[in-house]
């Protein structure tokens, strides 16, 4: 399995390639980019053109980037809206779809497989008018995604229209045959369970968002800090046809040190390999 580490442990800082540089360091063969503006700024050519030259001369891959999920530099704080593909609004999905090809048009640049999307936030319901919008997005921007080399990868969040079933349901409808799932654990810990999510899924599974929690709240711990069954998980991931990249997706709010980062990274790829 690919040893990924997302940027997202650094959503705070600006991402430069001292952080790379310390991703690699960790252990990781790989990236996911978390195209948050404030800390990835895809709008700006100077920060692309950067972090392109780096991986153009460096062995870390940019595996993925996790699409966009708000419009500004504070994370919606300031009273931006989410960027959200299947809002009842039709003004606020074509913002959404815009957002999100803004920070795909970086694909021409820094040579990402994989675009990680979010179809809705966590209140969103399932209905036949949000598989109708969901249906709308994913034919949009895969259309969009292919001449850039990239595939979508949508991520089972903890709502109703992202439950692995509804996916797949989804998928079947619209013939999505080119577009993936990154199957979340720490969501599905939280919702119908890691081994329902995995059998339901089964080879869409292209990625695997790697964290751990205690079944209640979205911590985003490192692996064995929660109450995912890892003896459990990683056997039936490694059972799949084509094994997925593992993506270590920690919370930044766990302010680790460089040392720290380092340490635990390298633990978390051991124990999982």
């Amino acid at each position: 399995m690919l040893r990924c580490l997302s940027t997202h442990l650094f959503l705070k800082e600006r991402l430069h390639p001292g952080l790379l540089e310390l991703a690699s360091r960790s252990g990781a063969e790989a990236v996911e980019i978390f195209a948050a503006r404030q800390h990835f700024d895809y709008t700006s050519r100077e920060h692309v053109q950067e972090l392109a030259g780096w991986f153009a001369s460096n062995a870390l891959q940019p595996w993925s980037m996790h699409a966009p999920l708000f419009p500004d530099r504070e994370m919606g704080r300031a009273g931006a809206p989410a960027v959200n593909l299947i809002h009842p609004e039709k003004s606020r999905r074509i913002d959404a779809m815009d957002e999100i090809k803004r920070a795909l048009e970086t694909a021409e640049y820094i040579h990402f497989k994989n675009l990680v999307l979010h179809l809705g936030e966590r209140t969103d319901t399932w209905s036949p008018r949000a598989q109708e919008h969901a249906l709308t997005a994913l034919e949009h921007l895969d259309a969009f995604a292919q001449p850039l080399g990239v595939r979508l990868l949508a991520e089972n969040l903890v709502s109703e229209p992202t439950s692995p079933e509804h996916l797949m349901e989804i998928f079947h409808l619209g013939h999505l045959t080119r577009i993936g799932v990154c199957l979340d654990v720490g969501h599905a810990h939280m919702t119908c369970g890691i081994p329902e999510a995995i059998s339901v899924l089964g080879e869409r599974i292209c990625s695997v968002h790697t964290h751990d929690n205690h079944g209640l709240r979205d911590e985003h711990l490192w692996p064995g800090e929660g109450t995912i069954d890892w003896d459990q998980t990683m056997p039936a991931l490694k059972a799949l046809a084509k094994p997925p990249a593992l993506v270590l997706e920690i919370h930044y709010t766990l302010a680790e040190t460089p040392a720290s980062i380092t340490e635990k990274a390298q633990a978390a790829f051991e124990r999982l390999a």
